[in-house]
């Protein structure tokens, strides 16, 4: 993962963000209220290259492998016609993201290893595991064993903490494929835990009732690694690891060339087309690297495919993407055939509430491949997490980091089934809502005063207040104005008592606490338009 700075925000969008806010009666935002950003000036992972090698790929992908029949073409205008986001996607607001690869074994420093290895944790590595011209990072994989996997034990785990859909990574930045590749060597089923540990999780999650689907990061492979000119050369020298000619297709450092580069964007493809006929998922990710706009052509391709193939299928599925990658215009909200997402809960995600289709995927711990000293959210953080992504439309994707042995730790598991406990009570006010007039009050990045979330469901409007239970009756300033006729507590019998004034609703809430994280209410009686989610996903 990386993020980089977002470009300035054209004018037109700052007077339509205005009007757009004016309509929900909300105070004038920052800039940044929706995230609206376009792609970075530099190459944020991309290969390196140019148009003209990027249109010859393309051409040679087009000759070996045609499109199959379908409505789609591989043109932004065939895109606008013919997607539309997933109703199941709109529904979901809650799924599980998992940062699984060779990077665990060391689980040192982060999912990035490979590229430390060879730079900043050089002599970490020579101490652990022996220089680079002895022990590469191919050397890992025969102790990525996955040994105790169980899918079926973790798809049981994904669904009890509430999630909705899985999403693997199927291709980390090094290059090792998760699944049973005829495109690659390089792949699970023939090294390390010899097994297809995409095709176990897809068979096991969905027989769990959950969507499934696959993050590839691979296309930022091609110039991930670069070590400096010393190990350079005493590796080329030596014909080792890096310069091997058996791993040469696996690192992409000995031959960095224009027609390396045209194979490897064939290979990109083909990887891809390789996940999406063998199991059909139903999201199909991408990291930053797909972000330049050179790579239209390519993402426009696979996309073609993707979707073509989807219709046959008779089923509803979608790209994800960060930043302008879809947007052709350079800015995100105009999204062509892809759901906007954004890395990480903070100064990266809105601000405020974007109507429209969009997610947010944030980590369970400190790194998101696991590594031996991660720390590990608790569950109250989550839950707030998603209630405020929420509650600003969006839809919550939590990075889990299992194990090289094939285990999610102990801690994660807590979490999740805490997160999935508080759902099994309050996820009315979840799953299948949409935002309101106004997102909340309180919280790291609300006005001060009670951390509450609104969320809409139909007729109904509901009220997710985090933290501790209140000693007091707790106060909607929101309602102020507006006409009440039902309060309930979620998970409750009896209806509550409340008043109202000018200073908005007080509700009287029972003296034993419903749980330790938060509660909902749900509200009745209001005046609710209904709401209609854009078919292109944008906010605007």
């Amino acid at each position: 993962m990386r993020f980089h700075p977002r470009q300035p925000w054209p004018l037109f969008l700052l007077l339509l963000t205005s009007f757009c806010l004016a309509t929900q009666a909300q105070t004038p935002p920052a800039p940044n209220l929706l995230a609206a950003g376009g792609n970075s000036a530099g190459y944020d992972m991309a290969p390196e290259t140019r148009l003209e090698v990027v249109e010859a790929a393309v051409a040679t992908i087009a000759a070996k492998s045609p499109l199959p029949p379908g409505p789609f073409t591989p043109t932004w205008d065939s895109l606008r016609s013919h997607y539309a986001v997933p109703t199941w996607f709109y529904e979901a607001k809650f799924g599980v993201m998992l940062h699984w690869g060779v990077y665990a074994v060391p689980a040192h420093h982060n999912e990035w290893y490979e590229k430390h290895m060879y730079g900043a944790d050089r002599k970490w590595q020579a101490e652990h595991y022996g220089p680079s011209d002895k022990f590469g990072y191919k050397d890992f994989i025969p102790l990525f064993t996955c040994a105790q996997f169980d899918p079926t034990a973790w798809a049981a785990l994904f669904k009890q903490a509430g999630a909705r859909f899985v999403i693997p990574t199927a291709q980390h930045h090094d290059n090792f494929a998760l699944w049973d590749s005829r495109v690659t060597p390089f792949n699970a089923k023939a090294m390390g835990p010899k097994r297809d540990l995409i095709g176990d999780l897809a068979t096991a999650v969905r027989a769990a009732g959950l969507k499934f689907g696959v993050s590839n990061h691979g296309i930022e492979n091609f110039q991930f690694i670069n070590p400096p000119a010393d190990l350079l050369a005493d590796l080329q020298a030596k014909q080792a690891d890096l310069f091997d000619p058996k791993w040469a297709e696996f690192y992409h450092v000995a031959d960095r060339s224009d027609a390396a580069c045209h194979r490897f964007l064939v290979d990109w493809f083909e990887r891809n087309v390789e996940l999406i006929d063998r199991y059909q998922p139903d999201m199909l990710w991408f990291d930053n690297g797909v972000d330049q706009r050179y790579l239209d052509p390519l993402k426009l391709q696979i996309a073609a495919y993707y979707y073509n193939r989807a219709d046959a299928w008779g089923k509803s599925v979608s790209i994800s993407t960060k930043k302008a990658a879809y947007a052709p215009g350079g800015n995100n909200v105009a999204t062509i055939g892809s759901i906007i997402d954004f890395e990480k809960i903070g100064a990266r995600s809105p601000a405020g509430i974007r109507p429209g289709a969009w997610q947010v995927d944030h980590p369970i711990g400190s790194t998101w491949g696991y590594t031996s000293d991660m720390k590990v959210s608790g569950p109250a953080n989550i839950i707030t997490a998603l209630a405020d992504t929420v509650a600003k439309n969006g839809t919550l994707l939590l990075n889990l980091s299992p194990k090289a042995d094939g285990t999610i730790p102990a801690e994660q598991q807590s979490t999740l089934r805490a997160v999935g406990a508080w759902l099994a009570v309050n996820g009315e006010a979840i799953y299948g809502t949409h935002h309101w007039k106004t997102f909340g009050t309180g919280g790291a990045r609300g006005d001060s005063g009670p951390h509450i979330r609104y969320t809409v469901r139909g007729d109904q409007l509901y009220a997710i207040v985090l933290g501790p239970w209140p000693t007091a009756p707790v106060t909607l300033a929101a309602l102020a104005g507006e006409t009440v006729t039902r309060v309930e507590l979620l998970g409750a019998a009896a209806p509550l008592s409340f008043t109202h004034d000018a200073g908005g609703l007080q509700v009287t809430l029972p003296a034993v606490p419903a749980g330790p994280h938060g509660f909902a209410l749900r509200l009745s009686g209001l005046a609710l338009p209904p709401y209609q989610a854009p078919r292109d996903g944008n906010p605007l």
